[in-house]
């Protein structure tokens, strides 16, 4: 019922933010397509899939699933090794089937794991990444595919080297688009302008993506020099029949279910599919404007369906996507039904306007990313971390560098054991103690905090606290610790928002409350 009435509560901007994400997603999927070594129309059809179907599984209200660039190289490594794309594709659909046994143990109980400086420390980095990658793409430099993160590049030059090039061979009709673009952004979601109706549900980006078009058709017409050819355009495959068009789908060779080589793919693209969608769980939840907590174990069931959807039509391996789901809050985006929303929208579009779309300028669309990515890596983000001290600064910091000069997952890995090393370092006696007690008719829980609580403390207290039930008394009683890790503080604020709206009556004693620049923190 309650889903019901946020479907209908938020149904327009949920719409708004779907249009948003399918502006962003199209060329990511083409680019991480393209990166593969796949075919072309493969990106789309897990974008599509990982839209609706696994939109509609996720219990997450705002995760957006697609290609991710983290599986690209196993995709193009198992193409180049098997030698035929449709092979892969059952080490796709082994991949989901292995997705769906691990959700099945709760093995996704794993990400409750996941240090906070860490997860902080991946969005950081992937904004900063976001806006190094595009900026080539701004300037009217495509040669590198969108959706690459990794710093080492297909055209033998690096993340800064690319710039470096870049700057000077800029390409001013792309430049021209990119600044028009960003002003149209930045004025259309400025709070004057917000307002109006109309430019709260319209989205900026598709105002942006809209005067892009019409300004590069002008172009063409009174500025040839400055106008874009397809390289700077969104290339989308155009079907000239129903038959042609069928013709983009491939399906797998399951006579190559007896390769022992097609098993070692599946498990590669098993594991990294699913850390990156844990990880982007975890984060997304962050995001959450409501901080609602994703069911972990359903997200990896979810992801699993998709991924054997996807495999069977000729789809790239899905993922839950950091950026994709950034570009969904910052949009506006609060229900599942603005993901399920931006799949509807591309299998539409590039069924039946794809010569359309291949108008839209790559430029306009790195506008909106420039955005999305200032966002995740503001200065402010920073600043908060370092305030909580070296031991979440250190790892939060390190996660972003080694994310900036190597790739995703070497990110996670290097990020996450330097996190848990100073956990592990200066933490190794923390727990806390939980009491019933029943007066008046009515059961109130104790939990007394130890001296120490760290984040080994993380999922128990998370698990605990979630399931309390409605109309209950819960006392937090910090009087006795001397230290209480942030990833616990950030826990029990997050359920302190929460426990009005279950008719909880909460009460924290002996914890010192401390202004930070992002709220309160406890400890």
């Amino acid at each position: 019922m309650q889903e019901k009435s946020n479907f209908t509560k938020y149904f327009k901007s949920d719409i708004s933010a779907g249009l948003v994400v399918f502006l962003i997603a199209l060329p990511l999927c083409l680019g991480i397509s393209l990166a593969s070594g796949a075919p072309l129309f493969s990106g789309i059809i897990s974008g599509i899939i990982g839209g609706i179907v696994v939109g509609f599984l996720s219990g997450s209200s705002i995760n957006v699933s697609g290609p991710a660039a983290s599986v690209a190289l196993v995709v193009y490594t198992a193409i180049q090794t098997l030698g035929d794309y449709q092979a892969v594709l059952i080490a796709v659909v082994l991949a989901g089937v292995f997705q769906i046994i691990l959700g099945m143990i709760k093995a996704g109980t794993v990400a409750y794991f996941f240090p906070n400086a860490m997860i902080k420390g991946i969005l950081a980095s992937i904004g900063l990444v976001l806006i190094l990658k595009q900026i080539p793409h701004a300037l009217g430099i495509d040669q590198v595919f969108e959706g690459m993160e990794s710093f080492s590049q297909n055209d033998g030059r690096n993340t800064f080297s690319e710039i470096t090039y870049v700057l000077s061979n800029i390409g001013w009709g792309a430049t021209s688009i990119t600044v028009i673009s960003l002003l149209i952004i930045l004025l259309w979601d400025s709070q004057k302008l917000k307002k109006f109706v109309f430019f709260k549900y319209f989205p900026s980006a598709l105002a942006a993506v809209a005067v892009s078009v019409l300004i590069n058709e002008l172009y063409k017409i009174y500025f040839p020099g400055l106008a874009l050819n397809a390289s700077h355009l969104v290339q989308l495959p155009v079907a000239e029949s129903i038959t042609a068009f069928a013709g983009f789908f491939s399906f797998p060779d399951f006579s190559q279910l007896g390769n022992p080589q097609i098993y070692s793919i599946a498990l590669s693209i098993t594991f990294i599919a699913s850390l990156e969608s844990l990880l982007s769980t975890e984060a997304g939840d962050k995001l959450d404007p409501f901080k609602r907590k994703t069911s972990t174990n359903r997200e990896l069931k979810a992801q699993g369906i998709g991924n054997i959807v996807s495999g069977l039509v000729g789809g790239l391996p899905i993922t839950a996507v950091i950026v994709r789901t950034s570009a969904n809050v910052n949009a506006g985006g609060l229900t599942r039904t603005a993901t399920i929303t931006h799949g509807l929208i591309m299998l539409v579009c590039v069924s039946l306007i794809p010569t359309m779309l291949n108008k839209i300028p790559l430029a306009s669309l790195s506008a909106v990313l420039f955005v999305v990515g200032y966002k995740l890596t503001s200065v402010s983000v920073y600043r908060s971390v370092y305030i909580q001290g070296k031991k979440q600064f250190l790892p939060f910091i390190i996660t972003v560098l080694v994310v900036l000069f190597t790739d995703l997952i070497t990110g996670i890995i290097i990020g996450g054991s330097v996190a848990v090393f100073f956990i592990l370092r200066d933490n190794y006696k923390h727990s806390y103690f939980k009491k019933k007690e029943e007066g008046e008719g009515k059961y109130k829980t104790v939990i007394n905090l130890a001296e120490e609580v760290s984040f080994l403390n993380k999922a128990d207290l998370l698990l605990t606290l979630e399931h309390i039930p409605k109309d209950h008394h819960v006392v937090i009683d910090g009087s006795k610790s001397i230290f209480i890790h942030p990833d616990i503080v950030e826990i029990i604020e997050d359920f302190e928002k929460t426990a009005e709206f279950r008719n909880i009556q909460l009460e924290i004693i002996g914890i010192e409350r401390r202004q930070t620049s992002k709220g309160f923190w406890i400890g």
